[in-house]
């Protein structure tokens, strides 16, 4: 996600647009980017710090961006559960 102090043109044009549309009620839209990550093995600490470092160096532009890394299990994880 942009950082909360860079200018998000898109987000904007967005919100300007929900009204027109119907959608009521939100008084702010930032728009971003996701990458989804398929880990082999499992998740642990020394994964994730390698996520983390991954999405630090390589995925984000830390100079105008934040980043949030989470673990979510995958559909063929949840379907086997059932």
């Amino acid at each position: 996600m942009l950082k909360p102090e860079i200018l998000d043109p898109q987000g904007q044009a967005v919100q300007r647009a929900l009204p027109r549309l119907g959608f009521e009620g939100i008084s702010d839209v930032r728009q971003g980017k996701r990458f989804e990550l398929e880990v082999d093995g499992p998740v642990d600490e020394a994964a994730l710090a390698r996520i983390r470092d991954l999405a630090e160096s390589f995925l984000a532009n830390t100079v105008i961006e934040d980043f949030t890394v989470k673990v979510e299990e995958g559909a063929e994880v949840a379907e086997a559960a059932k």
